[in-house]
């Protein structure tokens, strides 16, 4: 079979005429319309998750185990078993008299003003007393005792928010009381850093601000109300040196992506003079978080000695129409939890809750979801609304009406971020 035959160019010699008509020259066109898009689309994607592909070459290269095959590890500092078919964070709010606080607001001093409800006059109790009851079993009992025991020797951390901040408060709360010997327990803040410090135990409970997880604009732990927020992208080692070393890390990351429908990511770093940004959903912004935060994990958590976890968001109720309260109402006043088993507040975004989802999936490490999201959407009693310190003085107009300062994000301590930690404590323990 022949080749066919290539045409020969033409000879220098041929008339310029002779040329064209023989070989016609075809016009140069530029990128499609299509194309282009295409092209654009895909420098985005790579861009935007250009850490995820080469992460997966690295484990592809490693010889790692692929991202859909799960750990099959016993959890480290498992004692025991749930039983089977419990859903810990399905279940209502009893009412429960008995009960009572863990430990008292007076007694522990490592609260913030902030979270001090009863110091700053709230005239009830009662959102201390609503015990936690998950359908068809039991929460283990909080044992503060096995918890320090546990942590002898070891880190413990939680990383995100204030809102997380609320809840590693609350831990060192419960556990505090089990050390008498005022010497042998202390609280040091350095920078993005909390530290208690239990002597006896050589053991530390530590707090880090990243309320984006990843390197942001509003990483000062004291200055950071900035509203045109910018997160960089690829930069959860910014901060994750500083977790390195910990034996068991809390997560939380919500409230600061609620800006909007849009995210700004920065492409460089906030030392170049000029800064490229790109606006992406709040949903994919999120996800490149939750992708980052696994990520961590697989690099620096071992399975077999460490545990990982991740609260889910914590909802406000800045709305009293979701309850169908008195329009233009907020927390403020309410004393009782909703009473209505499939309440979803309208400020608890449920397409976060299915990133998470999507991404918990299909994790090659396994991170721990605390499910906090629904049982407490329920307390619109439990927020420290009004009865809290104050950092700027109340106006007249404010002072005239309580709903326009209400805190309906936070939440009193001693209360609902103790329960918290005792799905914490029993999906530790008990997993």
């Amino acid at each position: 079979m022949k080749t066919p035959r290539s045409p020969s160019p033409p000879s220098s010699s041929s008339s310029s005429s002779s040329s064209s008509s023989a070989f016609p020259l075809r016009k140069a066109r530029g990128l499609s319309p299509f194309l282009f898009t295409l092209l654009a689309f895909i420098v985005f994607v790579v861009t935007l998750y250009g850490q995820d592909f080469m992460c997966l070459l690295d484990d592809v290269v490693a010889g790692n185990p692929s991202p859909r095959r799960k750990w099959e590890v016993e959890p480290a500092f498992a004692v025991g078993k749930k039983p089977a078919g419990c859903d810990y964070f399905s279940g209502r709010w009893v009412w429960d008299e008995t009960a009572g606080p863990l430990y008292e607001e007076s007694e522990c001093p490592y609260i913030q003003p902030q979270l001090t409800c009863q110091a700053h006059g709230r005239p009830d109790r009662d959102y201390q007393f609503w015990r936690w009851q998950p359908h068809g079993c039991d929460l283990p009992s909080f044992n503060a005792t096995l918890m320090l025991e546990s942590l002898r020797g070891k880190r413990m951390m939680y990383v995100g928010d204030s809102l997380n901040r609320g809840q590693y408060v609350s831990m060192v709360c419960l556990v505090h009381r089990l050390i008498p010997n005022e010497s042998a327990k202390s609280m040091e803040t350095t920078g993005s850093l909390t530290v208690f410090t239990a002597a006896d135990y050589n053991a530390t409970i530590e707090f880090y601000w990243a309320p984006f997880l990843l390197e942001s604009n509003s990483d000062d732990a004291v200055i950071h109300r900035v509203s045109d927020r910018i997160v960089r992208r690829g930069s959860i080692n910014k901060h994750g040196r500083h977790w390195k070393g910990a034996d068991v890390v809390v997560f939380n990351t919500y409230l600061w992506w609620m800006t909007g429908l849009k995210m700004k990511i920065l492409q460089g770093s906030f030392d170049d003079e000029a800064k490229e940004i790109v606006e992406v959903s709040t949903e994919d912004a999120y996800r490149m978080a939750m992708r980052s935060m696994m990520r961590w994990a697989r690099k620096n958590m071992d399975p077999r000695t460490t545990r990982v976890f991740f609260t889910s968001m914590s909802p406000t109720h800045a709305k009293s129409g979701d309850w169908g309260g008195e329009p233009g109402k907020n927390c403020y006043n309410e004393t009782t939890p909703i009473n209505n088993a499939t309440y979803w507040g309208s400020d608890s975004r449920r397409s976060i809750m299915q990133v998470i989802g999507e991404e918990f999936g299909k994790s090659k490490y396994p991170v721990t979801l605390l499910n906090i999201t629904q049982l407490s959407n329920y307390r619109k009693d439990a927020h420290t609304s009004i009865y809290k310190k104050q950092w700027s003085p109340l106006t007249a107009e404010q002072l005239a009406n309580p709903v326009s300062y209400a805190d309906c994000t936070h939440w009193c301590l001693p209360g609902l971020q103790d329960t918290w930690n005792e799905l914490l404590f029993a999906k530790l323990f008990y997993p």
